[in-house]
């Protein structure tokens, strides 16, 4: 065990990370291995919302939804099956079966790169000292000579919606669920919202998704957003955009939810999915030093530095993008940082993106919007999935590969601005196109490699082939 200079004291950590959630443990993981001495202190379990009641459960759930799907498609391919039913109690137990494996391998990394946890709420005092507060009240401080602030988020609610596991419920409550309501009204259709219903209807829940703002997805490109949009709708899923919410009032055979102009919609279970905030109440002791903006998020520089020395923060408690990689690549860049090596600031507006309803959405760079706004002159070009060879063998045409690059003087497409993805397993063919952008590779640059046939990924190889001006089955 290496220890940073000055680090004298033995009840002194070279780290103390507060939070081990995926920025947490992944600081935890990568500095033990750099031997230095990290202590993390966490109330719940290690892995957080990401791995207990967030990515890894909500995925459990949608790969049901998906083998749901597969099976009552089965005759099309002249395989005979009885209409399938949904035990999801089953399924319940299975994804609590996942998470504990993982769990228990995540528990047994860190010991083995002998992090110490420390169970129970931390709380940061002046001075790098925690204080760490058991479930009994009983408290115990140590010290780190960095500090690391990794204490996530946690549902945001409305009003007029009081949380009560029944009639209204948060991703928390619904991860737990055993027994699918026969109706639900979706509150907000970002990427959990959309996760949800699309889980939801899939297993036969009649699914009605309400968005406040114009379109679904924030932030997705507008032809990605209105692919996803029409699937829904062709599954059964009522889509309400631009639409308010104003309360709820229960009743013998669900709930009426309340909507702007005198509507009324009634379910038997209301689904909160307006996003997360960070669990930043209580987290930092005046005499820390640490700035914190009007919404709760830690403040920070490039560098996920405080305002404090020696204390960052990362993940979901800084506004940056709420993803679990995200939060890794923040926690590698403190590391870093810490151990005086080369490091480099995250590029967010290239980060991968991953949206896993069905049709799944994945994208990385700006959208076509984006760039227009910032006064670039672009190239694009679309290949829809529904000539890829693969995709029809799937029998999974709907969706797109939208490829945005900006327009050299000749008119010619230079450098990826953006690539855009919807349609099946797109989550895992993003890696060539994330690649692409952050190096700002020019279709020329990219062409010459070859696609393997028939495959998905063709897709983004035969957008990128066209843009070259001489394309294949791609105009």
């Amino acid at each position: 065990m290496i220890r940073l200079p000055g680090a004298e004291s033995s009840g002194e950590f070279d780290i103390v990370v507060i939070g081990g959630g995926p920025g947490g443990y992944a600081a935890s993981l990568y500095a033990g291995s750099a031997g230095l001495s990290v202590a993390v202190v966490e109330k719940d379990k290690v892995g957080g919302t990401c791995l207990h009641r967030g990515c890894i459960p909500a995925k459990e759930f949608l790969e049901t939804a998906a083998v749901y799907r597969t099976v009552a498609g089965a005759k099309e391919f002249g395989v005979q099956a009885s209409q399938p039913t949904v035990e999801f109690a089953v399924s319940q137990d299975r994804k609590q079966k996942v998470v504990d494996q993982l769990h228990k391998g995540l528990s047994g990394l860190m010991k083995g790169r002998k992090n110490q946890i420390f169970e129970g709420t931390g709380r940061l005092l002046g001075n790098h000292v925690v204080e760490v507060r058991a479930a009994d009240g009983s408290a115990k401080q140590i010290a780190g000579r960095h500090i690391v602030l990794a204490a996530g988020s946690v549902p945001r609610t409305i009003p007029g919606f009081e949380v009560d596991g029944k009639y209204v419920m948060t991703s928390d409550e619904v991860l737990s669920l055993t027994e699918l309501p026969r109706s639900a009204a979706v509150i907000g259709g970002g990427a959990i919202g959309c996760e949800f219903a699309s889980m939801m209807a899939d297993l036969g829940v009649q699914v009605t998704l309400l968005e406040a703002l114009p379109k679904l997805l924030p932030g997705c490109d507008k032809d990605v957003t209105d692919a996803v949009v029409r699937a829904f709708k062709k599954r059964g899923i009522a889509v309400r955009t631009g639409v308010s919410v104003e309360g709820h009032e229960p009743g013998d055979s669900g709930t009426t939810v309340k909507l702007g102009g005198g509507e009324e919609l009634v379910v038997d279970t209301v689904i909160v999915s307006v996003g997360r905030r960070p669990l930043s109440d209580d987290l930092v002791a005046p005499e820390a030093g640490v700035n914190l903006d009007e919404r709760g998020f830690v403040v920070v520089d490039e560098w996920m530095r405080t305002s404090a020395e020696g204390v960052y923060a990362i993940g979901d408690l800084v506004a940056t993008p709420q993803l679990a990689h995200v939060g890794f690549a923040e926690a590698m860049l403190v590391v870093k940082q810490i151990l005086g090596e080369k490091a480099l600031p995250v590029n967010y507006g290239a980060v991968p993106w991953g949206i896993y309803c069905h049709p799944e959405v994945a994208f990385c760079g700006m959208t076509e919007d984006d760039a227009k706004a910032a006064g670039l002159q672009v190239v694009v070009k679309k290949d829809p999935y529904g000539g890829n060879s693969r995709a029809r063998i799937l029998g999974e045409t709907d969706g797109v590969v939208k490829v945005i690059c900006e327009k050299e003087p000749d008119g010619r497409a230079g450098r990826l601005l953006g690539v855009h993805m919807v349609g099946p397993w797109v989550t895992e063919q993003l890696g060539q196109a994330y690649l692409s952008v952050n190096w700002e590779a020019t279709p020329e640059e990219i062409a010459p490699f070859v696609q393997a046939h028939p495959t998905l990924s063709e897709a983004f190889g035969e957008t990128v082939i066209a843009l070259t001006g001489r394309g294949l089955h791609v105009g």
